[in-house]
């Protein structure tokens, strides 16, 4: 008999932020994930003390779900990123570093937490109001005929993933690549209700990165063998298809809890049998050349459909289900009965492929809005990050058609942010002040914490020691290497972080950090920054406009806790 315990009472701990330990932690949290950051960023590796697998990574998505935190603090910080990142894909870093800096500069200030998430409240519209304005001067439109943002747009994201290990020309390779992709998704004939297709990721590791491809349709992984034997009864034209969801190799094992009753004599085996059989002769009357079985298919079954050039392609998964109904357009039968004629879709064709040492059934569409990235990476590291990376252009591609803008990178967002909100402050202070009951002081100080946390986030893209500048016209971010011998700022700097202005033009500049007088920072023209978009950093509007609502939200409920409560037992 097992030792009984008393339960343990309850640990409560009140104003959990002025705890030393609690601050160290948020400080090595924040450690992690700025050393992460940017096209420089440092790699992670994520593993435990007893083997198994080993994530090396820079990107959010894999740090949250690899990296196991216990503080309840960092739970709330860490579940709200994730949200973040589930529903947005990127900017997840931005996030979290941003969050961080707003609690570490707002403890320094001293002033109540109630006036502290009033202010920031009226900051964040502040910004978000600006991000939306047509005045807004780190916002770019996206025009969709034209492929050159948008390729900036997919460069920018995979040049910030280091530990995909991309060469220059392979980023544009696979740039190029995912923007195809995402345009297959489109349906030619699209209105205004616009549903979009789906980009199937397949993996070939080992190869070269400048291999991978495009193609329209599925892809499906089969052996050499198997896939020969289907040659001999290829058919041209159209193809009739069923999609089976659910097994076909005559089991009882999808009986659930029911209890099946045999009559004596009965052979239950043979009775399934005759059941598929007389399953495959309805197929073969329908005048079916195609059966789809995302499980197994009985060998006799098999033979009859083959006898009959009826192809047979089992094993196919629950991963492919939905893009092959979308494909096809059937719907997937998940029983061994009587098949109704509307079950049944069409594909145009299919053919074998092969790359590298993998052999391909090739499912040709009607309509090409499902497609396979054929994606190669030199090992199972750098191509687990390209993946993810890769889905996460292929996401933001999608939230850009939703709006159709994408903001400067590099740290130029939120350096111009900073100045803006600077400018707004020291210019008109009675727009935040009117209603809240807060004094002038007070606003300044939280003022410049939070454009301190935007300039801190901006040096976060710095990790080499070099100096960080901004300038006094546009506020964009400017970076210089480390222990540079002259200290004349035009033979350093040659262009700004999002690489719109080049330090030709007729700029003056101030280290970042430093205090100075608040200025109105300028709009860049359009044609400019048309004009260099081949060059630009870009990030996408949707998801950064979210992470900085996320960030000062998360960072205001985290002030905002006066108790920590822990069960112990």
């Amino acid at each position: 008999m097992s030792r009984l315990e008393a339960k343990k009472p309850s640990l409560c701990k009140s104003e959990p932020l002025t705890s030393e330990k609690v601050r160290a932690t948020l400080s090595v949290w924040k450690g992690i994930v700025s050393s992460c950051y940017g096209p420089s960023g440092r790699l992670k590796q994520l593993h435990n003390g007893f083997g198994g697998y080993v994530c090396t990574t820079s990107q959010s998505s894999a740090l949250l779900s690899n990296l196991s935190v216990t503080h309840p603090i960092l739970k709330i910080l860490t579940t709200s990123l994730q949200n973040h990142v589930s529903c947005f894909s990127d900017c997840g870093l931005f996030t979290a570093i941003l969050c961080c800096n707003l609690i570490e500069n707002v403890q320094r200030i001293g002033l109540t937490p109630t006036t502290v998430i009033k202010l920031n409240k009226h900051l964040l519209r502040l910004c978000t109001n600006y991000l939306k304005s047509e005045a807004c001067g780190c916002r770019l439109p996206v025009d969709f005929s034209s492929t050159q943002i948008l390729l900036c747009l997919v460069r920018s994201i995979l040049t910030s993933k280091p530990a995909s290990m991309l060469t220059r020309k392979e980023i544009d390779h696979v740039s190029a690549l995912i923007l195809k992709a995402f345009l297959l998704t489109i349906p030619e004939n699209a209105e205004d209700h616009v549903i979009l297709g789906k980009s199937i990721i397949v993996p070939l590791k080992g190869q070269r990165v400048i291999d991978s491809t495009v193609l329209p349709g599925i892809l499906i992984e089969m052996s050499e063998v198997q896939l020969m034997k289907l040659l001999p009864i290829k058919k041209s034209g159209a193809l009739k298809v069923a999609l089976f969801c659910t097994s076909l190799s005559g089991d009882l094992s999808d009986t659930g809890e029911g209890t099946v009753v045999v009559s004596c004599g009965v052979s239950l085996e043979n009775a399934v049998l005759d059941q598929l059989l007389n399953l495959g002769r309805q197929l073969i009357s329908d005048h079916v050349d195609l059966v789809l079985c995302q499980k197994v298919i009985h060998p006799s079954l098999k033979q009859l459909l083959s006898m009959h050039r009826v192809i047979a392609v089992d094993r196919i998964g629950v991963a492919l289900m939905e893009p092959l109904s979308k494909v096809t357009g059937t719907q997937p039968i998940g029983s061994l009965g009587s098949i109704s004629p509307g079950s049944y879709g069409s594909v145009k064709d299919w053919c074998a492929a092969k790359f590298g040492s993998k052999h391909f059934f090739h499912l040709i569409p009607n309509e090409a809005t499902i497609c396979s990235l054929l994606l190669c990476n030199r090992n199972d590291t750098a191509w687990d990050e390209l993946k993810l990376t890769c889905q996460t252009a292929l996401h933001v591609l999608q939230l850009t058609i939703k709006e159709p803008w994408v903001l400067l990178g590099g740290g130029c967002t939120e350096t111009h942010l900073a100045a803006y909100i600077r400018h707004k402050i020291h210019n008109e202070p009675e727009s935040i002040l009117k209603d809240d009951g807060c004094t002038q002081t007070e606003l300044h100080l939280i003022a410049e914490a939070f454009c301190s946390a935007l300039a801190s986030l901006a040096a976060s893209l710095e990790h080499d020691g070099g100096e960080i500048l901004t300038d006094m016209k546009y506020g964009h971010f400017w970076s210089v290497q480390a222990d540079s011998p002259s200290v004349n700022w035009p033979d350093l700097l040659s262009q700004c972080g999002c690489g719109l202005h080049n330090s030709q033009e007729e700029l003056s500049w101030s280290f970042l950090r430093s205090t100075c007088q608040p200025f109105t920072p300028q709009a860049c023209l359009l044609r400019e920054a048309v004009g260099s978009g081949s060059n630009l950093t870009v990030d996408c509007f949707t998801a950064k406009l979210s992470g900085l609502e996320v960030a000062v939200e998360t960072a205001s409920l985290i002030l905002d806790l006066s108790y920590v409560i822990e069960d112990k037992n």
